[in-house]
């Protein structure tokens, strides 16, 4: 009975998750974190704290050959989001162009659209 219950409450909590991503398809959304790579992306969401790992993250690596043609998403809210291919364009440039070698941060706005973000903008912020 205790297995039953336990296995109940962690389906509901998959079916909510999904309820909750579902339904921020489409919506407007605006995060501030750390721009990374995606190639590089999976390690810091293991670190103990992906935000403070992600924010160490160096614009050196984010923009290596290998890391940059991986795509870019930004760490925000404790989670990797990715963007479009015309925000990987824009997050290069803002990296580009970034006087930080690491620790900037950035806001950026679009929708989610099939699990990536659909970029309209990039701000750094001071």
């Amino acid at each position: 009975m205790r297995r039953i219950v336990t296995s109940l409450a962690a389906i509901s909590i998959v079916i909510a998750a999904l309820v909750v991503m579902v339904s921020a398809q489409g919506k407007s959304v605006s995060l501030t974190g750390s721009i990374v790579d995606k190639a590089c992306s999976a390690r810091h969401a293991k670190a103990p704290d992906p935000m403070v790992a992600a924010a160490g993250h160096t614009k050196k690596c984010a923009l290596m050959p290998n890391c940059t043609a991986s795509g870019f998403g930004v760490f925000a809210d404790g989670k990797f989001v990715e963007f479009d291919a015309s925000g990987n364009d824009m997050a290069k440039a803002k990296l580009e162009a970034s006087k930080k070698e690491s620790g900037a941060k950035f806001k950026i706005e679009g929708t989610l659209a099939d699990s990536k973000l659909v970029v309209k903008s990039i701000t750094e912020l001071e």
